[in-house]
């Protein structure tokens, strides 16, 4: 069986992370909160608004390749759908950027990279 593709920036594959979080969300307008007679009200200006947290293992080269990505203003992130279990494309953006040093090695380390993708 075939691993699924759960990441890819600029349609370029990314490797299989460590763990994906994704998160569904709806930006409400300054307008809502409570109303005089104590109901809340919402007014909901987007559903569905995605944002994944990620977390990799990974080499010196896809490390710098993560930290290029992490600096871009914006990336085209095909990404995986856990609502329809299908692939998505959106516009996005790196937040919470981290690298650690897991194991020093011969080749410059194993280490662990993670980060949130919000989506614009």
């Amino acid at each position: 069986m075939a691993f699924v593709q759960y990441l890819k920036f600029d349609y370029e594959n990314l490797p299989l992370p460590n763990s994906y979080d994704l998160d569904l969300n709806d930006v409400e307008a300054d307008s809502g909160g409570e109303t005089e007679a104590g109901t809340k009200q919402r007014d909901v200006v987007r559903t569905g608004v995605v944002t994944i947290s990620v977390s990799f293992s990974v080499t010196p080269t896809w490390l710098a390749k993560l930290s290029a990505y992490a600096k871009k203003p914006k990336i085209l992130v095909a990404y995986f759908d856990t609502e329809t279990l299908t692939t998505k494309e959106t516009e996005m953006y790196i937040t919470g950027f981290k690298s650690k040093l897991e194991k020093d090695t011969s080749y410059k380390g194993l280490w662990t990279v993670s980060f949130t993708l919000n989506e614009f």
